[in-house]
């Protein structure tokens, strides 16, 4: 199994690497529903179709940890079924959750992950960056559980083959409790964070953005009121004047702050399915339609390097729902967990592909 997961990684670093600095534009937010439901929601951004399928990850699914010499890394064995997406064929969650409602989300950090030093004597608690998601999902219950234990393993930066390139990443976690953690490798040292408001983009670091914030501190949910100079009265135009000067660029500072503001004003949902329904919304604001954020220059086959949102999904950390659309079809699919066979034999893999349903109603 491992040489296959090895061949399947080396397809996606020959992905990666045609991406040149091309960005990858995620955005995650954390909504809670008046009856105590949690959803964890998330886009997914890339230049190219990373083929993501859906796949369900059964109790006691074998792993073995990837290192940068090639020793055999850290052995387990998934505690917790989990379901979620991947990509380029890889058995490891991008993002997904578990039996128990935990979640868990990766998320590209360039140029500001700094992973853990690595010697052979590491090998046995080490895993590569790509595997953090699954082993957080397959190991644990909470947040608290997660928080206790991240610092046992080495997470070092794994370099693909002779690519010489090492995926950099940041994490983010929720549980059940609304309880959100990012994880993230700086600087070699592991920082974990409170994240109380549940909102995660890239980079910079997470207590950046945080910080990035009280530069907004004039946002407000309801419009301003209207300003007397001298003898003139000056009135909002419309709308919406209380969010007046939020950025609206797709640059990971902007949709942090807009992820914050989005998510922090709307009404509260009142069950799960409506909080569903609400975080799809709420990421419409971050939709990425192609040829919106591109790069300069382009590669060496003459393709425009241009981010896009493949995917959004909606997770349901009380029922254990995966709800998603995609670029090709803005229908929402669910898959349910738990109804599921979670002591299956072998991964499941959930096909995400799909045109767009265009349905009549002309009377």
């Amino acid at each position: 199994m491992k040489n296959q997961i090895r061949k399947t990684l080396i397809t996606a670093v020959a992905i990666c690497s045609l991406l040149g600095n091309a960005g990858h534009a995620c955005t995650g937010i954390r909504l809670i529903a008046e009856d105590g439901t949690v959803v964890h929601a998330r886009t997914m951004e890339f230049a190219i179709d990373i083929h993501s399928d859906v796949i369900m990850v059964p109790r006691g699914y074998s792993r073995v940890g990837t290192t940068p010499d090639g020793k055999e890394g850290l052995k387990w064995k998934a505690k917790y079924a989990s379901i979620g997406a991947n990509g380029v064929g890889l058995p490891v969650l991008f993002d997904g959750l578990n039996e128990k409602g935990l979640a868990a989300g990766t998320f590209y950090f360039p140029n500001s992950a700094g992973y853990m030093p690595y010697t052979a004597a590491d090998a046995g608690k080490t895993i590569a960056q790509w595997e953090v998601g699954s082993w957080i999902l397959e190991n644990f219950a909470s947040v608290d559980e997660v928080r206790a234990n991240i610092g046992n393993i080495v997470v070092p930066a794994v370099v693909f083959g002779g690519w010489g390139f090492a995926p950099e990443a940041h994490y983010i976690v929720q549980d059940t409790s609304g309880k959100t953690i990012v994880i993230e490798y700086v600087g070699g040292k592991l920082n974990v964070h409170d994240n109380p408001l549940g909102v995660i983009t890239n980079s910079p670091a997470f207590d950046w953005h945080m910080t990035n914030l009280r530069n907004y501190v004039n946002f407000s949910m309801t419009n301003v009121s209207p300003v007397t100079l001298g003898s003139v009265k000056l009135q909002p135009f419309g709308q919406g004047s209380g969010m007046l000067g939020l950025p609206g660029d797709f640059t990971p500072p902007s949709r942090f702050v807009r992820a914050v503001a989005f998510s922090q004003s709307v009404f509260k949902p009142k069950t799960g399915e409506d909080a569903i329904v609400e975080a799809f919304h709420v990421l419409n604001q971050f939709d990425i339609p192609k040829g919106a954020a591109r790069e300069h220059e382009k590669d060496e086959h003459g393709n425009i390097l241009a981010d896009y949102t493949i995917w959004t999904n909606a997770i349901d950390l009380k029922t254990k729902r995966l709800n998603f659309r995609t670029y090709e079809s803005s229908q929402i699919r669910m898959v349910d967990l738990m109804k599921m066979n979670l002591d299956a034999k072998d991964v499941v893999k959930i096909s995400m592909s799909g045109g767009e349903v265009i349905k009549s109603v002309t009377p």
